[in-house]
């Protein structure tokens, strides 16, 4: 074998089919984690799958099944096995009995490998350890009794803990560590975000299921040079570019982690400073893959995801990618679904009319006003630069007179100092 030679983990692939999946659900699920598996490096042996009412609370297979997947694992040399559905630490226990040497995971471990995989910065390692640590805790299993000191009878009395036990403790100490450090990340990036709401640039998120093409339609827009593979969550670590648009307005963009069916609780949980990049953002894109067969049910998986976050009621662009990949007309549904685009992140193809519809998103309710301040009150005029774009500022003898471009909301906050506007009495001034 030469040493540049990459090697591959052989996997053996398991499901249950249950009753209430639709039909080729369960083959579909299988796809999505072959492709996951291929992402972490390794590859498919074989697939089993045991049609059952509901998974074995011991074994998830039933015994029978079971044998199956134990022979065939030693006959074969298998490095490890994937359950598509989630496994108790009971389970794995059992399952790993029958398949002797190989390892026994799931599909929310197999994840969590990925992320591990291709975290980047600093905080992206800290929530991947986290979420690594919150998964595996409650699995931590011992050998046997050659694990603990505090057995029954002669010869185990006496100080000491477990081995599992002290792992536990440590493990406990290290996730509260780890929250610690992303507590104190997430102040900085709550400041940050606070220099960017004072200057006024709007911020769209770019979310979608993994694999969608977000990455690339950065890179397209501004240039970004992030990792843009044709595999699930190449990109994990968020990133934010600037963007000018045609009418000289900029705005922020930002590529999100994917989302993915069956995304784990905790792993949300974990990633929450990243996702709530989608949380703050004023306009949302949902990448959408046009060549992808299963595109209706994965763009319900993003905004439920959308909606679990507490991002979704925003101003919301449904932008198919990869339409430079389909051979036959568009044959998509789009009923109920306004602000609909098609494009190619790879060509550029449909760009120009994303960058178009951004922009009257943006100025949709704005106008141009102008505001008379007295001179007793012109530290209300921070608070302008906060809410709308102000373009000059007069100072005369008794007034401050602003131009600026305000939306609705702004022209509420500052309805009484507007020129064309009565002011209001005093007692409806004080919360100014």
């Amino acid at each position: 074998m030469e040493l540049n030679e990459t090697v591959f983990e052989k996997a053996v692939l398991a499901a249950i089919n249950l009753p209430e999946m639709e039909d080729g659900e369960c083959e579909r699920s299988l796809d999505e984690l072959e492709s996951l598996l291929d992402t972490a490096g390794g590859e498919v042996f074989a697939r089993v799958v045991q049609a059952k009412s509901s998974p074995d609370p011991r074994t998830c297979f039933g015994s029978g099944k079971l044998a199956e997947l134990g022979e065939l694992c030693r006959n074969n040399n298998i490095d490890v096995v994937i359950f598509d559905n989630e496994l108790s630490p009971a389970q794995i226990r059992n399952i790993e009995k029958e398949v002797d040497s190989a390892r026994v995971i799931d599909r929310s471990m197999l994840i969590l490998d990925i992320f591990a995989k291709h975290a980047v910065t600093g905080e992206g390692k800290l929530q991947v350890e986290l979420a690594q640590l919150k998964y595996t805790a409650p699995r931590l299993t011992g050998k046997g009794s050659e694990m603990s000191r505090l057995g029954g009878g002669i010869g185990t009395r006496g100080p000491g803990e477990s081995k599992l036990e002290s792992d536990r403790r440590h493990l406990k100490r290290r996730m509260e560590q780890l929250e610690y450090e992303i507590r104190e990340l997430d102040k900085s990036r709550l400041t940050q975000r606070k220099a960017r709401e004072r200057s006024g640039i709007k911020k769209i998120a770019i979310v979608g299921y993994t694999n969608a093409g977000k990455s690339t339609l950065l890179n397209t827009l501004t240039g970004a040079g992030i990792l843009a593979e044709n595999k699930l969550f190449a990109t994990l670590d968020p990133t934010t570019r600037k963007y000018t648009l045609p009418c000289g307005d900029e705005i922020l963009l930002t590529d999100t982690v994917g989302f993915i069916r069956r995304l784990p609780h905790h792993l949300i949980k974990a990633f929450k400073s990243t996702l709530d990049e989608a949380v703050f953002a004023d306009i949302i894109i949902i990448l959408i893959d046009a060549t992808d067969p299963e595109q209706e049910e994965k763009t319900e998986v993003c905004e439920k995801l959308l909606h679990e976050l507490g991002a979704d009621g925003k101003p919301t662009l449904f932008v198919f990618n990869k339409c430079d990949g389909l051979d036959t007309a568009l044959d998509i549904s789009t009923s109920g679904k306004n602000n609909t685009l098609f494009v190619s992140a790879k060509t550029g193809m449909g760009l120009e009319a994303l960058v178009k519809r951004l922009e009257e998103i943006i100025h949709e309710g704005k106008s141009n006003e102008i505001f008379i301040i007295p001179n007793a009150k012109q530290g209300i005029l921070s608070r302008m630069y906060e809410h709308m774009t102000v373009t000059e500022v007069e100072y005369g003898a008794e007034n401050v007179t602003v131009s600026a471009v305000a939306d609705a909301k702004a022209r509420g906050m500052f309805e009484e100092f507007m020129a064309d506007k009565p002011a209001k009495n005093n007692e409806d001034e004080e919360w100014l």
